[in-house]
């Protein structure tokens, strides 16, 4: 049996119509069952995850995943974001320490980074950490735009450790466990959606036990990141989009709107600028280390979804703008899956970097252009 066909066994027979698992659980058993932490390398040629295995077998069980039914992974930020770093900035001592949780589906981890009035540009950050009698830090400071920090069981938060340090100098990429009751509040984001994704964290005196990169080293290991970031999950993400972009076809056959030639061009274009991002995504996977790959892939896909959104409720002409059932004191405030793809993408050029930032980036790094005036 190929791996391929291995993934798509696995999954038929795990995923039935009986209700969504309990999404903890459900962490849990992937990582029973070896799916968490594919191809992790580790010391003497073991491995920190579940299985050893190649790139490739790294992509296909994410774009099979995408394509199956599975409910959204809430371990996305560990495995994809936190792990990865640690492998490659991190020491043996924490690899051993947070690796395998991870691996086994125990531990969930959210991203500290962005903060009022330091968003996409993190080097603005004002959270403090100051060294303590343990060998750890003291954290005081807010972050915002914390995704799944309502049920994370540790943060990984970039603070400024120098006092009187400067934009990217004297930051730590520090490793915080969320049960500190008193030294640590979360407050769910209402957003357009209606959901709470987001998160507002605050750090009252939070105890921060280790760095990882070193005291002083946060800036190197937080770009690391956040070029790992968009790695393999960005293929498994394509292929959401997919799906999405077929949704919106079949709404604009089914109502009529695909007969008009303008919205037939824009439907083509949403198709190629997808198979286009997918061979982006492709050619990078190989050519590790591109200073500039990441912000190429987000202002590839961000504005691409963002107008998918503006598609899928256009298609549906009048009906676009009506909800699914009429408005009461009791439901007020429900979305088509239309709806929600529209309004929730209105922030995908902001979050994660916006669309300016990225266009920075990739003009002082990689084509050597002055710095813009400040």
């Amino acid at each position: 049996m190929d791996f391929r066909t291995e993934v798509r066994a696995w999954l038929d027979s795990h995923l039935t119509d009986t209700p969504a698992p309990d999404p903890r659980a459900w962490e849990r058993e992937l990582g029973q069952a070896g799916w968490i932490g594919i191809g992790w390398p580790g010391a003497d040629g073991e491995t920190y995850g579940n299985r050893p295995a190649p790139l490739a077998h790294q992509v296909i069980w994410a774009e099979e995943y995408a394509r199956s039914t599975a409910p959204p992974r809430m371990g996305h930020i560990g495995e994809n974001l936190l792990a990865p770093t640690l492998i490659a900035y991190g020491t043996e001592e924490q690899r051993q320490r947070h690796l395998p949780p991870i691996a086994r589906g125990e531990t969930l981890w959210c991203q500290g980074y962005s903060e009022p009035g330091a968003g996409s540009d993190l080097a603005g950050i004002r959270t403090t950490a100051t060294p303590d009698t343990t060998g750890g830090y003291t954290v005081t400071g807010q972050k915002i735009w914390t995704s799944l920090a309502q049920d994370a069981d540790w943060c990984f938060v970039l603070a400024r450790t120098e006092p009187g340090s400067t934009r990217h100098h004297g930051l730590s990429f520090l490793l915080v466990e969320m049960d500190q009751p008193g030294r640590i509040e979360v407050r769910p984001i209402r957003q357009m959606t209606g959901t709470s994704e987001f998160n507002e964290v605050f750090f009252d005196g939070a105890r921060a036990a280790e760095a990882v990169g070193g005291e002083g080293n946060g800036w190197q290991v937080a770009m690391g990141l956040l070029a790992l970031e968009r790695g393999v999950s960005t293929l498994a993400q394509q292929i959401g989009f997919a799906q999405e972009l077929d949704q919106v076809i079949a709404a604009a056959k089914a109502g009529g709107a695909a007969e008009d030639p303008v919205v037939r061009a824009r439907l083509v274009r949403q198709w190629a600028e997808l198979v286009t991002m997918r061979r982006h995504a492709l050619r990078t996977l190989g050519t590790p280390g591109d200073p500039g790959a990441p912000s190429v892939a987000k202002l590839l896909w961000g504005g691409w979804h963002q107008r998918l959104g503006e598609l899928a409720v256009e298609v549906r002409g009048e009906a676009g703008a009506v909800g699914p059932q009429p408005w009461s004191e009791q439901n007020p405030y429900e979305l088509t899956d239309a709806q929600h793809l529209f309004l929730f993408t209105r922030a995908d050029t902001i979050y994660g970097g916006s669309d300016e930032i990225q266009r920075n980036i990739i003009a002082e790094r990689v084509l050597g252009l002055p710095r813009e005036p400040r």
